[in-house]
C-alpha cells in the first residue's frame, strides 16, 4: 500500500485508535493499528482498525491519495508519536507491506517493523453484528453523548463486582435508559429514541472503556448513530447508512446481572431543597478544601426558615471550614446530613440545567438529586460522627 494523508486528519484518527489498543498483551499484534488503503472512482480511502480483543474500532479517512491499495500492521504507539512529531508537514506518505512500514515527511523517513496484516483480527462489521440482534435502533449522537456523559462518571473503577464496572444500557419501546453505579452512588439518564411498543425490550452492560471511546467519537450532535445490541456484543455505527459508516465501535458485553437499580431510588423523600447549580457547586468546592482522606465528608445543615444551607468540614490538625449559601427553595423540616463532596461535585459537573433539586428523608438515608426530567442521581450519606 501507498497513501498520501492529510497529517492533521490522520493524527486525530490515530489518537482515537490508540485509545483502543491493548496496553499489555501476550499478542503483540493487539498493540498495533491496521491500515487498509482502498481506491475507487469516487476517491481513495484509508481505514484504521484497532482492538484489545474486547473493544474494536474502525475509522475511515477520505482525505487521502491512494497510490497503491493494500494493508499494513504498525505499532500504535510509534505511529502516534511519529505522526504527532511531524507537525511541520501538511501531508505524510505511508508505504507498507507485510512486515515493514515507511512513513515519509518532507525531510524525514521512518521505517517501522510490524507484523503481517493477516494476523490481525477482522474489524467489526455493523451489518453482520446487527443481523439477528436483540435490538437495532438509531439515536442522535447528541442524545447519546448526554446520556453517557451524565452517567459514566458514576461507574465503578475497581471492584470485585464485575457487572458494575460497566454501564447498563436499556431500550424499551421509545425510551432509552443508561444507568451506572459504584455501590455508593447511582446515576440514571433517559431519553426518547425512534421505536414502537411492539419491539421487544433489550438491555446490556457495556464496558466503561467502550463508552468512553464512544464520547470521543462524537463530532456532530446531529449525526445519526446506529446501535445494535446482540447476545454478546454491542456495536455503534456513526452515519446515516449502516452500509457506509465513517466509524464502527464494537464491544463485548460485561457478563453478570446489573443490580436492581429501581429498588435503590428513594420514592418517599419528604424534604426537598432547590439550588442554583453554580451556587451549590461553589459552596461544596470551598467546604471541601479542609477535608482529607480520613475525614472526607462535608456536613450539610439545612435551615428552612432562613432558606440557607451551611456546609461545614473539619479535619484533624488542619482546621475547619464553614460556607453558607442561599437556597432557591425549601420544603420540609430542617435536617443535617453528610456527603462525600466529590460525589456531589461530580454530578454538578455533568448537568446543564441551572437549577437542581436535592430530595432527602433522614440523615442516614440516601439523597436524591434531580436535574430536569431525565437525570436522577442517588448518593449515599457518610457518617460524620
Amino acid at each position: 500500500m501507498k497513501v498520501v494523508c492529510d497529517r492533521a486528519a490522520l493524527l486525530e484518527a490515530v489518537n482515537l485508535a490508540s485509545g483502543v489498543v491493548a496496553a499489555r498483551s501476550p499478542k503483540p499484534q493487539l498493540g498495533c493499528v491496521k491500515l487498509s488503503a482502498t481506491s475507487a472512482d469516487s476517491g481513495g480511502e484509508l481505514s484504521l482498525s484497532a482492538t484489545d480483543a474486547e473493544v474494536a474500532l474502525t475509522l475511515r479517512l477520505g482525505t487521502v491519495d491512494v497510490q497503491a491499495q493494500g494493508q499494513t500492521l504498525v505499532p500504535a504507539d510509534k505511529l502516534r508519536q511519529i505522526v504527532s512529531a511531524e507537525d511541520n508537514d501538511p501531508t505524510l506518505t505511508i508505504e507498507g507491506g507485510e512486515e515493514m512500514t515507511h512513513i515519509r515527511g518532507a525531510d524525514a523517513h521512518f521505517q517501522l517493523h510490524g507484523f503481517p496484516p493477516a494476523e490481525f483480527p477482522a474489524p467489526p462489521n455493523f451489518q453482520e453484528i446487527s443481523t439477528g440482534a436483540k435490538a437495532v435502533f438509531q439515536a442522535p449522537a447528541g442524545s447519546l453523548e448526554a446520556l453517557v456523559g451524565r452517567s459514566l462518571f458514576a461507574a465503578a473503577r475497581e471492584t470485585t463486582r464485575y457487572a458494575i464496572n460497566g454501564v447498563l444500557v436499556k431500550r424499551e419501546a421509545k425510551k432509552l435508559e443508561v444507568v451506572a453505579t459504584d455501590g455508593r452512588r447511582l446515576a440514571l439518564c433517559t431519553t426518547n429514541v425512534p421505536g414502537s411498543a411492539a419491539e421487544a425490550p433489550a438491555s446490556c452492560i457495556v464496558p466503561s472503556k467502550a463508552l468512553g471511546l464512544l464520547l470521543k467519537l462524537i463530532a456532530d450532535p446531529d449525526e445519526p448513530v446506529q446501535v445494535a445490541i446482540a447476545d454478546t456484543r454491542v456495536v455503534f455505527g456513526f452515519g446515516d447508512d449502516p452500509a457506509d459508516l465513517r466509524a464502527v465501535l464494537a464491544s463485548s458485553l460485561v457478563e453478570g446481572s446489573f443490580p436492581p437499580y429501581e429498588d435503590v431510588i428513594p420514592k418517599d423523600q419528604d424534604i426537598k431543597a432547590t439550588f442554583d447549580r453554580d451556587v451549590l457547586a461553589s459552596g461544596v468546592k470551598r467546604a471541601a478544601l479542609l477535608t482529607n482522606e480520613e475525614s472526607r465528608g462535608v456536613r450539610l445543615a439545612f435551615n428552612g426558615a432562613g432558606k440557607t444551607l451551611e456546609l461545614s468540614s473539619r479535619a484533624p490538625e488542619m482546621g475547619e471550614a464553614k460556607v453558607t449559601v442561599e437556597l432557591a427553595g425549601y420544603d420540609g423540616s430542617d435536617i443535617e446530613i453528610g456527603f462525600n463532596p466529590q460525589f456531589i461535585t461530580d454530578a454538578l459537573k455533568v448537568v446543564s440545567d441551572p437549577e437542581i433539586s436535592l430530595e432527602l428523608k433522614a440523615s442516614n438515608k440516601p439523597g436524591l438529586m434531580r436535574s430536569g426530567q431525565d437525570f436522577v442521581y442517588v448518593v449515599m450519606p457518610v457518617n460524620l460522627a
